[in-house]
C-alpha cells in the first residue's frame, strides 16, 4: 500500500463504492485521473458520488463493528470524558484513553476514516468544472456539501491529533496534513493556525455556494449546516462575536426546539420530521449495520451484548444538577429499572440494570438497532450563542439566549441573574446535559484547557483503568500519529509521548 492517508480514494457508480486503497487499483488508475471514471462527467454521477459519502458517513465499517462511521466517533469521544459512565469492563479502549497509542487499531481507523472522506470530497471539489454537464445550481450544491465535509474532517482531525487552538496565540504548533488535492505523496503537518484557516476558507466558500439552495433531506448539508459549523469552529477558536453571529444565522424558521412531550420520547429515527435536528443521518431498513449502528452502542433497549452488559450511564454528579422539573431528568433513570419508558419501548429481561442508565437514545426495537445519528441540533446553536456572549461579557444577551432553550426543557426555569464565571458555569452545565452522548464534552474540556476529573461520581476504577484525572495541557490530550502513517510518510512528525 502507498502512503496510508493519501491513497484513500473512492469511486462511486450506480450506488456502489470501490476502494482505491489497494496497490493494484492505484497502479492501474492514478488518483489524478480519477475523473476518467466518469465520477464528475455529469452532475448526476457526481451526486451519486456525494450520496456515497453521505452513506459511508454513518454506515461504513472501518474495521470492527465498533467503528462504523461518524456515530462511533461521537460515542467514543463521549466515553473519553467525565459525563458518560461505563458499567462493564468491555470495549473500554476510549474510556481508558488507550485509543491514543500509535499502534492502537482504533487510532489508525479514525485517522483513516477522516482522510478517507476528505479524499472523496476532493474528487468532487476538484473534478467538477465547465466540462461537467448539468446545471450550475447542481454543481454548487455538490461542491458546497463536499467543502463542508472536508472542513468537518479537518476540524475533527486537528482537534484530536494536535494541541488545542489557543485563542489569541500564534498557534504555530504542529497540526495535521491539509489535504486539498488527491495525492499519494506523504504530506507534512501544517500548523494548527493553517489548518483552521483552511477549515474556515472551506466553510465560507460552501456558505456562498449553498445559500438559497435546496437539499434532498437532512442527511445532506445545506447553508444552515454551514453556518452552524462556522459557529462551532469560531467557538473553538475563541472568535466569540463570529460564533454569535453565525449561531443566530443558522437558526432559521425551518427549525424549532422539541417540546417536552417529544423530548421525553428520546432520540430515535424521527429526525427528518423533527424541527430540532438541523443535520442528521436517517437510517433506513435497507441501509443499516445492525450490530455496528450508533444505536447498537448508545441506545438503552437494543438487545446487543454491548448494551445488555454495558448500558451507558450519566455521571451521578451531573444528573444531580438537573432540576426535577426538567424533562431531561427523565432521560436517565437513577434506579436503572426504567419504569417510565415511553409507550411501546421495552428492555429485554437479560439486560443488566445499573443506576443512572440512559433512555435518551432508543432504538426501533430490541431487534432493530436503528437510531438516527445527530450531527447538529438547534439547541447547540442557542448554547453557542449563550457561551460566546457570556465570554464577551454580554451577560444579559447570554442569559436571554440560554433562557430560550432552557425554558423549553424546563417550564419552571427562570431567566438567569448570574453574571461572570457563575453564568458561564451555568451555560456549560446546560451544555453538558443537553449534548450528552453526542461527542462534545471531551472536546469542550480540551478547547477550554480544563482537566479531566472523574472523581466523586459513579465511575469504577477497575473499568476506567483508574484514570481519574488528566491535567489540562498534558500530552495525553493529543493522540499519537498512527504508527502506520509514521512508517509510510517520511514527512510526518510524531507527537510527544
Amino acid at each position: 500500500m502507498r502512503k496510508i492517508v493519501y491513497s484513500l480514494v473512492f469511486i462511486f457508480a450506480a450506488g456502489f463504492i470501490f476502494s482505491a486503497c489497494e496497490k493494484e487499483f492505484l497502479d492501474n488508475y492514478p488518483t489524478d485521473n480519477v475523473s476518467a471514471f466518469g465520477v464528475t462527467s455529469s452532475t448526476g454521477t457526481a451526486m451519486a458520488s456525494l450520496n456515497g459519502i453521505h452513506r459511508t458517513f454513518y454506515e461504513r465499517r472501518y474495521g470492527s463493528q465498533g467503528r462504523v462511521g461518524i456515530g462511533s466517533w461521537y460515542y467514543h469521544i463521549a466515553e473519553k470524558a467525565d459525563d458518560m459512565v461505563f458499567n462493564f469492563a468491555t470495549w473500554t479502549t476510549y474510556v481508558r484513553w488507550l485509543n491514543r497509542d500509535a499502534t492502537n487499531s482504533y487510532n489508525r481507523a479514525d485517522w483513516l476514516m477522516f482522510y478517507d472522506w476528505i479524499a472523496n470530497a476532493n474528487v468532487l471539489i476538484n473534478g467538477i468544472d465547465e466540462n461537467t454537464s448539468g446545471s450550475q445550481e447542481e454543481k454548487d450544491i455538490i461542491i458546497g456539501q463536499s467543502l463542508l465535509y472536508r472542513a468537518v474532517c479537518h476540524y475533527n482531525l486537528v482537534r484530536m491529533w494536535a494541541k488545542r487552538y489557543v485563542p489569541g496565540g500564534g498557534n504555530t504548533q504542529p497540526g495535521i496534513p491539509i489535504m486539498t488535492e488527491t495525492t499519494t505523496e506523504g504530506l507534512a503537518r501544517a500548523t494548527v493556525e493553517a489548518v483552521y484557516t483552511q477549515i474556515n476558507q472551506d466553510i465560507d466558500a460552501a456558505i456562498l455556494l449553498l445559500d438559497g439552495k435546496p437539499r434532498t433531506n437532512k442527511s445532506h448539508l445545506n447553508v444552515d449546516v454551514g453556518r452552524g459549523l462556522k459557529a462551532r469552529v469560531a467557538l473553538t477558536m475563541g472568535n466569540y462575536s463570529t460564533a454569535v453571529s453565525f449561531a443566530v444565522l443558522a437558526r432559521t424558521t425551518d427549525y424549532s426546539l422539541m417540546d417536552s412531550a417529544t423530548y421525553f420520547l428520546g432520540f430515535r429515527i424521527g429526525s427528518e420530521a423533527n424541527g430540532e435536528f438541523m443535520w442528521a443521518s436517517h437510517l433506513t431498513e435497507d441501509q443499516t449495520d445492525k450490530w455496528g449502528n450508533y444505536g447498537a452502542y448508545v441506545s438503552r433497549n437494543f438487545s446487543s451484548s454491548s448494551i445488555r452488559k454495558n448500558p451507558r450511564s450519566i455521571s451521578s454528579l451531573l444528573y444531580n444538577t438537573i432540576s426535577p422539573t426538567d424533562v431531561r431528568k427523565l432521560l436517565w433513570d437513577p434506579t436503572g429499572d426504567h419504569l417510565n419508558l415511553p409507550s411501546g419501548v421495552e428492555i429485554v429481561a437479560s439486560a443488566a440494570r445499573f443506576p443512572y442508565t440512559n433512555q435518551k437514545f432508543l432504538s426501533v426495537s430490541t431487534g432493530d438497532s436503528r437510531v438516527d445519528v445527530p450531527h447538529m441540533r438547534i439547541s447547540e446553536m442557542y448554547l453557542i450563542e449563550a457561551e460566546a456572549e457570556a465570554r464577551q461579557g454580554n451577560f444579559a444577551n447570554a442569559a436571554a439566549a440560554l433562557y430560550t432553550m432552557a425554558v423549553v426543557r424546563d417550564a419552571s426555569y427562570t431567566l438567569s441573574t448570574n453574571t461572570g464565571p457563575a453564568l458561564i458555569d451555568e451555560i456549560m452545565l446546560q451544555r453538558r446535559v443537553e449534548l450528552w452522548g453526542e461527542g462534545f464534552r471531551w472536546f469542550d474540556l480540551k478547547r477550554l484547557d480544563l482537566p479531566l476529573d472523574r472523581n466523586g461520581a459513579n465511575h469504577k476504577g477497575s473499568i476506567i483503568r483508574n484514570l481519574w484525572d488528566v491535567p489540562a495541557g498534558a500530552n495525553m490530550w493529543q493522540s499519537l500519529i498512527p504508527q502506520a502513517e509514521m512508517d509510510a510518510n517520511e514527512n510526518m512528525v510524531q507527537n510527544p509521548l
